[in-house]
């Protein structure tokens, strides 16, 4: 039971309010790919640049697990709340920054080299929100209905997706084509700074998890997290299946339906993008309801099954889904709705894996070193994995000349995902979090 001073709800809000904006200034530079890549990777290869851009995007992802395992394992030191004030001042701050930069044009080389720069401080940071956050809102949840109160917190991926998405479809609405060029893309990283300033007022307001002051005040706090978790034969084993079916899985269905599917239809299919942008809004809308229902269900006939439903799931419609989009995109006048619930259909898939995902990343631990156990290998399998796939995907294209071709990726990642997870995933719904 949570013995918190503060209500669940009010906890969840400040809680989920930074996670968001973690995830807002994440996803904004995915979603501008297309647009750096002639800004500051420039090319006579349209192809090149973009690849270009998204090895800066995977840059951030990369780094990810060193954030992980610096702010993980002080968040099992010091408190769950001190880390969430650093890691979002990091994100924020290098975010804006972002909208300040010059162009390629402008200073040269010198301008990718600060935009990587900007782009492993904003990894760094997530590393340490993004897994520990997780465990600060399920250590609060209480006892019952984990995954149904937890679930929220999967609902700020999309919701940064979506609003940043936004953003650009009304610049692109609003400004012409030379005005966009020119300062319109910069808009979204300067608007970071307002949320910034109300995700620290709002997690000011945050207490410690009562699971963390009960150990401190007991005195059985870990003082060296790490190394105790891989000491463990048992935690060991969760880490590995954490980072292979829960978070590897999860983050490789993320990329595909919220990332890589908006760059596929403007890159690969060349389709309108005010058109993908409403149709990635439209599908991103209805994920959220999805992913609610997936926590709730979780809770009732467990998390394993959901989770390996939402595996094999992705396993057989990834490739099928897009070779309908691709044919979709060939005929004379393209099915815009079509391809809609094509998007609202693999949607499904990410919703079953990540919908009881937070309450599995605290509950596969011990408290003593959960939140630098959980961290750790939800960041290596999201940033290595997951943050990477949309790379080495449009590289495999490349190399094959094909824009379907990279897509077995995934595909096979996800089957050996669910295979893993059919034999090994533990129950984990009645754990006791005091443990």
């Amino acid at each position: 039971m949570s013995n918190s001073n503060q209500s669940y709800p009010k906890i969840a809000t400040a809680a989920c309010f930074g996670t968001f904006l973690e995830w807002y200034d994440f996803l904004t530079f995915a979603t501008l790919a297309v647009a750096f890549a002639p800004l500051f990777f420039p090319s006579s290869d349209p192809v090149t640049g973009l690849l270009a851009s998204l090895a800066t995007f995977g840059a951030g992802m990369i780094v990810r697990p060193l954030g992980a395992a610096f702010f993980g394992s002080l968040g099992d030191r010091i408190g769950r709340r001190p880390i969430f004030l650093i890691t979002i001042s990091l994100m924020g701050g290098a975010t804006f920054a972002v909208g300040f930069l010059p162009t390629y044009e402008q200073i040269g080389i010198l301008a990718p080299i600060l935009l990587v720069s900007l782009r492993l401080l904003q990894g760094l940071s997530a590393g340490g929100e993004i897994g520990g956050s997780a465990v600060y809102l399920t250590e609060h949840a209480g006892d019952s209905n984990r995954g149904f109160k937890t679930s929220v917190l999967q609902l700020m991926g999309p919701l940064g997706m979506l609003v940043s998405t936004l953003q650009l479809l009304l610049l692109n609405q609003f400004l012409d084509p030379a005005s966009f060029k020119e300062w319109g893309w910069r808009v979204p990283f300067w608007f970071s700074i307002v949320l910034l300033l109300v995700a620290l007022k709002v997690r000011m307001t945050l207490e410690e998890t009562p699971i963390f002051k009960n150990m401190l005040a007991k005195g059985e706090t870990s003082k060296s997290p790490l190394r105790d978790n891989f000491k463990d034969k048992e935690t060991r084993k969760q880490m590995f299946l954490l980072f292979f079916c829960i978070s590897a899985g999860g983050s490789v269905l993320f990329f595909c339906v919220q990332v890589y599917t908006g760059i596929f239809m403007k890159s690969a299919l060349q389709i309108n993008p005010q058109i993908v942008d409403t149709l990635t809004i439209t599908a991103t809308i209805v994920l959220f309801p999805l992913t609610i229902i997936s926590g709730a269900l979780s809770d009732r006939i467990g998390r394993r099954p959901v989770v390996i439903s939402g595996l094999l799931l992705g396993t057989i419609l990834i490739q099928p889904a897009y070779q309908f989009l691709q044919t979709l995109s060939q005929q004379s006048t393209p099915d815009y709705f079509l391809m809609g619930v094509t998007l609202i259909a693999i949607a499904l898939p990410l919703a079953l894996v990540v919908g009881p995902q937070t309450a599995l990343l605290a509950e596969l631990f011990p408290a003593r070193t959960r939140n630098s156990a959980a961290t750790l290998p939800h960041n290596l399998a999201a940033g290595w994995i997951g943050g990477m796939l949309p790379l080495i995907v449009t590289w495999l294209n490349k190399e094959f000349s094909s824009p379907l071709a990279g897509l077995w990726y995934p595909t096979i990642f996800l089957a050996i995902a669910a295979g893993l997870a059919i034999f090994f995933l533990p129950e984990t719904k009645k754990i006791d979090l005091t443990k």
